[in-house]
């Protein structure tokens, strides 16, 4: 139901949550959970109005918080696992494309069910884009997730994949950093409190020593780092990653973590004494993002280099003190290498083509609308159709972007069929849960990180909606 003006709204809440705009008092958090946080929700995402959106966002935070529910950094927990406190588990990272809701509430009723806290949601600069979710958007769907879920403490969200586009920044440096920074003070307003930025596409292997191929990752790394420090919040420090590797292309090598590392470092410590790095590294191991698509429309199995995963986050822990290596493009390997990641050390793994997968193809998906959002595909994106590529093969690289293009009509899908889906979305979570040994991680998140609750304003939300 979309609320028509702020009247709406208030009889919505009636005797529920109290507001103005200086504040909010929950005053029926049973009823918040069992009903009026769903209609919350959805106005804080397709109401029509700017006002009325930005109004259910702020109502949705400060109820959040009210009930004990934080966004958080994670950079405690990271900088423990650096000085060697904590091992034997890999962070995921859910990247929230579509669904949005359901996949939260799955994720939050695991970690209740697992008693697990270290785990992140995230969403990318190109997923951003191609859901249409801005990071205001996408926190208050996780934050009304949490309520509905009853979570309790600090919630992870990250900013993943905060990419240069080497192209662009070939043409115009200004602009292209100075579209990154406006996403980064968005997402940090937001409550990104934890972000990847990636400028490993700015690497140049035309050079012949692999410091200089670095340069212009590290030097611009360091740029947005920088950035990022001036813009966080008042006793909260961001977690920032930082990237050697491009996804889908080569392997990283420990000579150009150290390159990176070396260098990123010493720069950041003349621009900034005493400022903190980066707590974390992403590799390249020979992944892709979503996988490669056969022309049957499967996956090709993906030769992981374990070697140099384990490798480098060994040494960006005992050498630089990181939480350890990061592994992209992880979400569509085979089920039977996933607790490789926690034997090995891995810090942080990064999950999303499966759970859109799951989605598509979930037999309580309705069929009607599968092709309804197919048939559309093939119309908008066909330039993305290229010579060769079979139907299955582009169907499989471009549905990401149905989640974007038909937003309104999965948020309409009916609560049984987003149940069901949710349910099956529950029982993945759990796999990967049990498989990156994250039960149980609740106590070490609570003696590692400190929630901070940051104070938002209304005009804040109405501006960013």
């Amino acid at each position: 139901m979309l609320f028509a003006n702020k009247e709406d709204l208030n009889t919505h809440l009636k005797g529920i949550v109290c507001f103005s705009e200086s504040g909010v008092k929950v005053e029926d958090p049973t009823a918040l959970r069992n009903s009026a946080i769903d209609g919350l929700a959805y106005n804080a995402v397709l109401n029509p109005s700017q006002e009325i959106r930005g109004l259910a966002r702020f109502i949705i935070r400060c109820s959040a918080l009210e009930l004990g529910i934080v966004l958080s950094s994670i950079q405690g927990l990271y900088e423990a696992r650096g000085r060697g406190e904590c091992e034997g588990f890999t962070v995921p990272a859910i990247n929230i494309r579509g669904m949005s809701y359901e996949l939260s509430r799955a994720i939050f009723r695991t970690a209740e069910k697992m008693n697990a806290g270290a785990y992140l949601f995230e969403i990318a600069k190109s997923e951003i884009e191609y859901t249409r979710q801005m990071p205001a958007e996408l926190t208050a769907v996780i934050l009304s997730a949490a309520i509905k879920e009853g979570h309790k403490g600090p919630v992870f969200i990250q900013g993943d994949h905060f990419q240069v586009n080497a192209k662009r920044y070939a043409e115009d440096k200004e602009k292209e950093i100075g579209g990154l920074r406006e996403l980064i003070q968005h997402a940090i307003k937001a409550g990104f409190y934890n972000i990847d930025i990636d400028t490993s596409t700015l690497v140049d292997l035309s050079f012949s020593t692999v410091e200089e191929q670095q340069r212009a990752n590290y030097e611009v790394g360091v740029e947005l780092t920088q950035y990022i420090r001036e813009l966080e919040p008042d006793g909260v420090v961001i977690s920032v990653g930082g990237e050697i590797g491009e996804v889908g292309k080569e392997n990283s090598t420990r000579e150009e973590l150290c390159a990176y590392l070396d260098n990123f470092n010493k720069k950041l410590a003349r621009s900034v004494p005493g400022a903190k790095g980066i707590s974390k590294i992403s590799i390249q191991t020979g992944t892709s993002h979503g996988g490669v698509p056969l022309p049957d429309g499967s996956i090709a199995e993906v030769n992981l280099d374990f070697a140099t995963l384990e490798d480098l986050s060994k040494v960006s822990r005992e050498s630089y003190g990181l939480a350890g290596a990061v592994q992209h493009g992880a979400s569509t390997l085979p089920q039977n290498l996933f607790d490789k990641f926690p034997e090995l050390e891995t810090a942080e793994i990064h999950l999303a083509t499966h759970f859109q997968n799951r989605i598509y193809e979930s037999d309580h998906f309705p069929k009607e609308f599968r092709e309804q959002i197919y048939t559309h595909l093939r119309g908008v994106f066909a330039n993305e159709n290229k010579a060769g590529m079979t139907d299955e093969q582009f169907i499989y690289k471009t549905r990401k972007k149905g989640f974007g293009e038909f937003k309104k009509e999965f948020w309409d899908l009916s609560p049984e069929i987003k149940n069901e889906i949710g349910a099956e979305l529950e029982e993945d979570v759990a796999f990967l849960f049990d498989k990156l040994n994250i039960g149980n991680t609740l106590k070490l998140v609570e003696t590692t990180v400190s929630p901070k609750a940051i104070p938002h304003t209304l005009a804040d939300e109405i501006e960013s909606a």
